[in-house]
């Protein structure tokens, strides 16, 4: 059985921290910069950073159409914090869409400047009853979610800061800087459905539960925004 291989984006912010992620629950991280990165990957994560940035060199190293075919051709894909903003399909306070496939619209920086960054624990019935523990560092926040789109997790006060659409996964926090792994191994799960339909709840693909609930440290929350 060949090893199943998920890309993530490297371009800007907190790459190394979902490879990290990747390779504790026995998946190969690849970091993608060009368009041959993307060959033989199974799924695809879009991690936090500066959306802006992202935006432009997604365009500069051409990346913007095939990575719109992966998502178009059912690959799953999960977008933290700049990579939710990424696949929205409307940004309320900023730029057109950069691959709108989930059908919300997004407020950037919802929370406020740098300072303002808050964690917190949420309740994310998808993955389990232990509640997960959530970075939030500059994050939007979706402002209207389309009726195909499920709403994974709320903040207290309702605010939505997870959703999921069809093979399309978000989360305007960092599970990566939080010692959680399971939006990684939801994604897994999916890869391997999408690869072989109907194996991604078999025991030999399902990735391990994490039992991780750690906080980041420092230098993680540093290389994020």
């Amino acid at each position: 059985m060949t090893a199943m291989k998920i890309g993530v984006l490297a371009m800007q912010g907190a790459f190394a921290e979902h490879i990290q992620v990747l390779r504790e629950i026995g998946i190969e991280g690849v970091p993608i910069r060009l368009p041959r990165d993307l060959a033989g990957i199974s799924g695809l994560i879009l991690p936090g950073g500066e959306s802006t940035t992202m935006r432009k060199l997604v365009d500069r190293w051409a990346l913007r159409e095939p990575i719109e075919h992966l998502i178009e051709q059912g690959t799953p894909v999960l977008g933290t914090c700049a990579g939710m903003i990424l696949l929205s399909r409307r940004i309320v306070d900023g730029d057109e869409p950069v691959f709108p496939v989930l059908d919300i619209d997004i407020k950037r920086n919802a929370f406020g400047r740098q300072l303002d960054s808050f964690e917190t624990d949420l309740v994310v019935p998808l993955l389990g009853d232990r509640p997960m523990h959530a970075v939030f560092i500059r994050a939007p926040v979706v402002e209207r979610a389309g009726p195909a789109v499920e709403v994974l997790a709320r903040l207290e006060g309702g605010r939505i800061v997870a959703v999921r659409q069809r093979n399309v996964l978000a989360t305007a926090f960092h599970p990566e800087l939080a010692g959680e792994t399971r939006f990684h191994s939801l994604l897994a799960t999916m890869a391997a459905d999408h690869d072989e339909p109907g194996e991604g709840s078999g025991p030999a693909r399902r990735p391990a539960p994490s039992t991780a609930s750690g906080s980041p440290d420092g230098n993680r929350r540093a290389a994020s925004s």
